[in-house]
């Protein structure tokens, strides 16, 4: 087992930034409410805006095919390090969702649609 996922599994939460070494940073063991909680939300919110203006501008420069070298580098940069968030923040949130009720994906029964005979 990783050390991020032995923390997470700890009740840790895995922030939206790393330490100056760039190592993942943890809060352990809150409610959500403290200062630090607050904080790590608002990063993650911001991240995420980010992400959809990126998605957005690559759109744009892809549909108007006159781009240089230059700046489809930037681009995939840019979206490379806002993938890098993005994904930090999934595996924040889903480490803090309950556990399902099946051990395995494999073993996830269909949910049967109610209003239909069957």
């Amino acid at each position: 087992m990783t050390e991020p996922i032995r923390r997470l599994m700890e009740g840790g939460r895995l922030l939206p930034w790393s330490s100056l070494e760039g190592k993942p940073c943890y809060l352990l063991a809150s409610d959500g409410t403290g200062y630090v909680s607050r904080m790590a939300d608002r990063v993650e919110a911001e991240q995420l805006d980010v992400a959809a203006e990126l998605i957005e501008e690559a759109r744009i420069v892809l549909r108007e095919q006159s781009w240089t070298p230059g700046e489809i580098q930037l681009l995939a940069s840019d979206l490379t390090a806002s993938l890098t968030n993005v994904r930090r923040v999934a595996v924040s949130r889903g480490a803090r969702l309950p556990a399902p009720a099946y051990d395995s994906p494999d073993r996830a029964t269909p949910e049967r649609d109610e209003t239909r005979p069957v």
